[in-house]
C-alpha cells in the first residue's frame, strides 16, 4: 500500500504536466490507444524474461512509428490510423495471451493493472518519467504552444516544431507506460486525460490547468486507493469509476452555472 501510495502520487506529475497538452491538443484518442497497444508487449514479457516496462514501451514507441507512417502524406487521417492500430493490437495480444503464451487469469492485470503488487523498480521508472515530463515541459512549452495553436507563427520564428511534437508523443507513450501499473492496458486514460478533462471545464490558462490536474490526478488516486482497499476492488477500476463521476459532477455544476465550457 505505501508504494502504491507513492506511485499514484508520482503518477499525478505527469498526469498534470502532460495531461493538460494531450487535452490541449487534442490527443487523448492518441493517450488511451498508445497505452492499450502495450498489451502485446505486456503478454510477451514473462514468458521472454524481459522487464514489462521496456516491451510496453517498445509496442508504444513502434505504434507511434507506425501511426506517422501511416498518416504521412495525408491519405489516411491521423484517428482512422490510430483506430485500425489499436485494433491490430489488441486483436495480436488476444491470440498471444490464449493460444501462444496461455496467460490465462493474468490478462486481467494486464489491462486493468496490478497497484497493490508494485516492486520498487516500478517507482523509479515512474520517478524517471515524472522528471522528464517536468523537463520536457520546461524546454518544449513555447514551441508546442505555437504548433498548437499558431502554426504559421511558428514556422516564422524558426521553431522546429515537427520535432518537438515527436517528443511530446514520445513523452506521452513514456506516461502510458508507466501508468500501466496502476491501470493496466485498458485504463490509462484514467490518468492521463480524466483529471486534464475534468479541470479543463472550468480553467483557461496554461499554469493553473497543469497545476489543477496534478493535484486533482493526486486526490483522486489517493481516495480510489482508499475505496478500493475498503471494498475489495480494483484499484484500477475505482479510479475510472471515481474520474467519471468528478467529471461528470464539474460538467453539471458549470453547465447549470451558466458558464462556457471551454472547446
Amino acid at each position: 500500500m505505501q508504494r502504491a501510495l507513492a506511485e499514484v502520487l508520482l503518477l499525478a506529475v505527469p498526469a498534470g504536466v502532460l495531461g493538460s497538452w494531450i487535452v490541449l491538443r487534442r490527443l487523448a484518442f492518441f493517450a488511451h490507444a498508445v497505452g492499450t497497444v502495450t498489451f502485446p508487449g505486456l503478454v510477451v514479457a514473462g514468458p521472454w524474461g524481459i522487464a514489462p516496462q521496456l516491451t510496453a514501451l517498445a509496442a508504444a514507441l513502434g505504434f507511434g512509428a507506425a501511426q506517422e507512417r501511416l498518416g504521412r502524406g495525408g491519405r489516411l487521417a491521423p484517428d482512422a490510423a490510430t483506430g485500425l492500430l489499436l485494433v491490430a493490437a489488441l486483436a495480436v495480444g488476444v491470440v498471444l495471451a490464449s493460444d501462444v503464451y496461455e496467460s490465462g487469469a493474468g490478462v486481467d492485470s494486464l489491462l486493468f493493472g496490478t497497484l497493490i503488487g508494485l516492486r520498487a523498480s516500478d517507482l523509479w521508472f515512474t520517478a524517471a518519467v515524472a522528471a522528464g515530463a517536468l523537463a520536457l515541459d520546461a524546454a518544449l512549452r513555447r514551441s508546442w504552444l505555437a504548433a498548437g495553436f499558431e502554426p504559421a507563427s511558428a514556422r516564422s520564428l524558426g521553431l522546429r516544431t515537427a520535432r518537438s511534437d515527436r517528443l511530446l508523443l514520445v513523452g506521452i507513450a513514456a506516461a502510458a507506460v508507466v501508468a500501466l501499473s496502476a491501470v493496466g492496458a485498458l485504463l490509462v486514460a484514467v490518468i492521463l486525460v480524466v483529471p486534464a478533462a475534468t479541470v479543463r471545464l472550468v480553467c483557461t490558462r496554461l499554469a493553473p490547468l497543469q497545476l489543477g490536474a496534478t493535484a486533482l490526478a493526486a486526490a483522486e488516486g489517493v481516495i480510489a486507493l482508499w475505496w478500493a482497499d475498503r471494498l475489495n476492488v480494483g484499484p484500477g477500476p475505482a479510479m475510472a469509476v471515481l474520474g467519471g463521476a468528478v467529471f461528470a459532477a464539474v460538467a453539471l455544476w458549470t453547465a447549470r452555472a451558466g458558464g462556457e465550457v471551454p472547446a
